[in-house]
């Protein structure tokens, strides 16, 4: 089981400004936004698994795109969800359906976001904070530098830390996990993975 790493992280205010120290706290969103323009969801490419689950509240209710149903661990924390790829992606944005009215005690309150190669090299790249949380999280997988706007893995691992109210299982209702859309411009040898790069690639 991968360890969680040692490092500095970062502090988003309910604002969305940024605070030293800390992890990203973050409360939810009632809209799913995801710019489809440069971006695509690519979940539907990964093998998923979970550390536990409850009967009937298994892997698959992450992915169904009903928000009525949910995954439910049943085993001791961090509650993890395995999101593994033939070949190495790109990723940029993690999204995850959670509800703290519906389902208080089991909603996350701390998760780990690791990437690597496989469980062997499991690295942590964000910790994030959830403060009674009611729709969609979105989580930026971009690094401090401006330059890393995405990260470059064959495998994305989620680990519920902890949850509100001390609960010990957890409800995750949805996860969607989006990378940049192939080089729109036709024999361009470049691949440009920004939005400003994109729109002055060709001469009008």
């Amino acid at each position: 089981m991968a360890t969680e790493s040692e490092g500095e992280e970062e502090v988003a205010t309910a604002a969305g400004g940024v605070e030293g120290g800390g992890a990203a706290r973050l409360r939810g969103s009632a809209e799913l936004e995801a710019d489809k323009e440069w971006l695509r969801e690519v979940g539907k490419n990964a093998a998923w698994t979970v550390s536990s689950f409850k009967p009937g509240n298994g892997v698959s209710c992450l992915v169904d795109s009903n928000l009525d149903t949910f995954w439910q661990s049943d085993g001791a924390q961090p509650h993890l969800v395995n999101i593994q790829f033939e070949k190495k992606v790109k990723l940029q944005l993690l999204v995850l359906y959670v509800d703290f009215k519906l389902d208080e005690s089991y909603t996350p309150s701390k998760i780990s976001i690791r990437a690597g190669d496989g469980f062997h090299n499991l690295k942590e790249i964000k910790t994030v904070e959830l403060v009674k949380p009611v729709g969609w999280v979105h989580v930026s997988l971009s690094g401090t530098d401006p330059r890393e706007i995405f990260v470059n893995t064959f495998m994305l691992q989620i680990g519920i830390l902890s949850n509100h109210l001390n609960g010990r299982d957890t409800h995750v209702r949805q996860i969607k996990i989006y990378g940049p859309r192939p080089n729109p411009v036709p024999h361009q040898p470049f691949h440009f993975t920004s939005q400003e790069f994109q729109t002055y690639s060709t001469i009008r």
